[in-house]
């Protein structure tokens, strides 16, 4: 099954480009990269500078981009749960 705006909270994000768009963190606003690692509550985002940072998911509103180059732009809210269990989840607003 391939990556649509639709699907993207329930699909996998690893290899994603990712800009983050609002953060409670002042310093990660701004953030670009590609997710190398998913937790319950963490993204690790690879800068293309090769340096890796932890952003928590339920403070950022992230951008991602999809493989045919569409953006989406979804409330990291959505996204805090295990990765393996919220492909799982069904959710009402997608």
């Amino acid at each position: 099954m391939s990556i649509t705006p639709q699907n993207l909270v329930r699909h996998e994000l690893i290899s994603l480009p990712v800009k983050l768009m609002q953060s409670t963190d002042s310093t990660q606003k701004g953030m670009s990269g590609k997710v190398i690692d998913e937790t319950y509550n963490i993204l690790t985002i690879e800068q293309k500078n090769g340096t890796e940072k932890k952003v928590v998911k339920g403070n950022s509103v992230f951008l991602f981009t999809l493989p045919d180059k569409t953006k989406v732009m979804v409330d990291g809210k959505l996204l805090i749960s295990r990765p393996e269990d919220r492909i799982k989840k069904k959710f009402a607003k997608w």
